[in-house]
């Protein structure tokens, strides 16, 4: 995409798309490991910083750390700084990842049996148990090896790609495999899947694709999918990586395309007289023509905005 289209728009040129990404990824990636806060409870730490609720207060940290390794991660693909050496990805850009993610929650809630040598961005010095599905990571004294070599698998993709050569198989399944070979390593003593899809949305933005966000109700399809890779069938996590990166695709490209009918999430009708929070608010208040879908997000249509507009024009000359 970065070769044919350009690339993906960067957040100052699609701030309102990129941030309901935001919202989304920092919510259902945490969701996905048993964080118990809803949408609306992220949106409100994220855009306001109020803990909406009474949950314990890892768990606001917990999703207040994705957010911040999300919005790190964002900017590192698009706009590289000195974490990066010009390859698709490196060692110093995944611990960063887990750094920025784990150290809100590990401030206040540490893994009960690290050690001083294996906090925020540091490998595990614990060996780790088999998983139910019979997969055990590597000794922890092969880790920093194993990762590296990782880090080298990754680039060589990359570098394939840049030649135009492709891979062995479907660019996906290929993705599929290197996410979860990160996670048969699963080289952190916590935090393992919240960095391997955060770095895989590294690497998918790095290489001009949208990022991805595997939701909460597809958990037990996604361990379903990660257990299957495991025996090298890379068929099904593939496939949920192929229609996540479609569904965001779409929220870049729909609003451009779409009639003034056409159902599009809010974050594609903002302008400048109207802010996502107003949308949303609009339209959980039913002011504003709106549907709220199974994955949490509201939608809407220009006819409808319009419309919204034109009615609230009405109020205020009838109110003067």
């Amino acid at each position: 995409m970065n070769t044919r289209f350009g690339g993906l728009p960067n957040p100052k040129e699609a701030q309102s798309i990129w941030d309901d990404i935001w919202h989304l990824e920092a919510h259902h990636s945490t969701a996905l490991e048993g964080n118990t806060l809803v949408l609306r409870e992220v949106q409100a730490l994220l855009d306001q910083g109020r803990a909406v609720g009474a949950k314990p207060l890892g768990e606001y940290n917990e999703v207040r750390g994705y957010a911040d390794a999300a919005r790190w991660v964002y900017g590192q693909a698009l706009e590289p700084d000195g974490w990066h050496d010009g390859r698709l990805l490196t060692l110093s850009e995944v611990r960063q990842v887990h750094h920025t993610a784990m150290t809100p929650v590990w401030d206040v809630a540490p893994h009960k049996d690290a050690t001083d040598h294996e906090g925020p961005g540091c490998f595990r010095e614990h060996d780790i148990r088999p998983f139910s599905g019979g997969m055990t990571p590597p000794a922890w004294p092969l880790v920093p090896v194993r990762m590296q070599q990782w880090v080298d698998e990754v680039c060589q993709v990359g570098q394939r790609l840049s030649t135009g050569e492709q891979p062995d198989r479907p660019l996906t399944e290929e993705l599929a495999r290197l996410h979860n070979e990160f996670e048969r390593v699963h080289p952190f003593l916590d935090g393992n899947g919240r960095t391997g899809r955060l770095v895989l949305n590294l690497i998918l933005v790095r290489l001009g694709h949208p990022p991805v966000v595997i939701f909460k109700r597809q958990r037990d399809a996604y361990l379903t999918a990660l257990q299957r890779a495991d025996t090298g069938d890379y068929g099904a996590l593939g496939e949920l990586i192929a229609r996540a990166m479609y569904d965001n695709l779409n929220r870049f490209i729909v609003p451009n395309v779409a009639g003034p009918a056409r159902l599009v999430p809010l974050a594609a009708l903002v302008s400048e007289d109207f802010t996502l929070p107003a949308l949303r608010q609009a339209a959980q208040r039913g002011r504003l023509d709106a549907v709220q879908g199974p994955d949490g997000v509201w939608r809407s249509s220009r006819k409808a905005v319009t419309a919204y507009q034109d009615n609230k024009h009405k109020r205020r000359r009838s109110a003067g």
